[in-house]
């Protein structure tokens, strides 16, 4: 994308989700599926579509457990985006995925289109008169994100011990904060939300991470 193999982003398509619920203690501090889990891939949006988010509009519902609807959440949402550049966007979380953890994005362009399929244990694929087997997914982040968590403290040493910028900064986490709380507003509004209502940081003169 970066490198505008596949053209300006169109179309970025997100899917998140997990293995199985948290607990109820858990849910119950959250913050909810938009702020604890959602706003990891409103931070891979911006990162990918490489522009501001202007608009959300968000729906969302208790199908796994009732547990959520006692703390005020919901455990399966889908969310679109809205971009400054025209993209569009769509995020789908769910929080549980009987086959194991869900972790795949798409990027279609003027020029073509850049996925990530899910990581699997091994490559082995069985074939027979049934059908196709394989193993599920990674069973969770820890395992399908350890190399990005390496990535990420050794990038933040080198800021520290060389003095040099670390490639997210405040805005990155104040814009997708806005966002979370842009898409809370349209569920329970029912409507299209502006990120200029929420408040925040401006975003005129800052920057998406590279």
């Amino acid at each position: 994308v970066q490198e505008g193999t596949i053209g300006d982003p169109h179309i970025i398509k997100i899917t998140s989700r997990d293995p199985s619920p948290p607990p109820a203690e858990y849910i119950r501090v959250s913050g909810g599926i938009f702020m604890d889990m959602m706003i990891h891939d409103f931070d891979m949006a911006r990162y990918l579509s490489g522009s501001e988010v202007e608009e959300v509009y968000a729906q969302g519902n208790v199908l796994i457990h009732p547990v959520f609807a006692e703390h005020g959440d919901v455990d399966t949402a889908i969310v679109t985006l809205s971009f400054k550049n025209g993209a569009i966007g769509v995020i789908d979380n769910s929080r549980q995925a009987v086959y194991g953890y869900d972790q795949r994005v798409e990027v279609f362009g003027s020029l073509g289109s850049a996925t990530a399929a899910n990581d699997h244990p091994n490559t082995a694929e069985i074939s027979t008169a049934n059908g196709l087997m394989r193993d599920k997914p990674l069973h969770f982040f820890l395992e399908r994100y350890n190399e990005a968590y390496v990535q990420e403290t050794a990038l933040f040493i080198d800021a520290i011990r060389n003095d040099t910028p670390v490639i997210v900064n405040g805005n990155d986490a104040v814009q997708a904060e806005r966002i979370a709380i842009a898409a809370r507003m349209s569920m329970e509004q029912g409507r299209p939300v502006k990120l200029r209502e929420v408040p925040g940081m401006s975003v005129e003169s800052q920057t998406v991470a590279p």
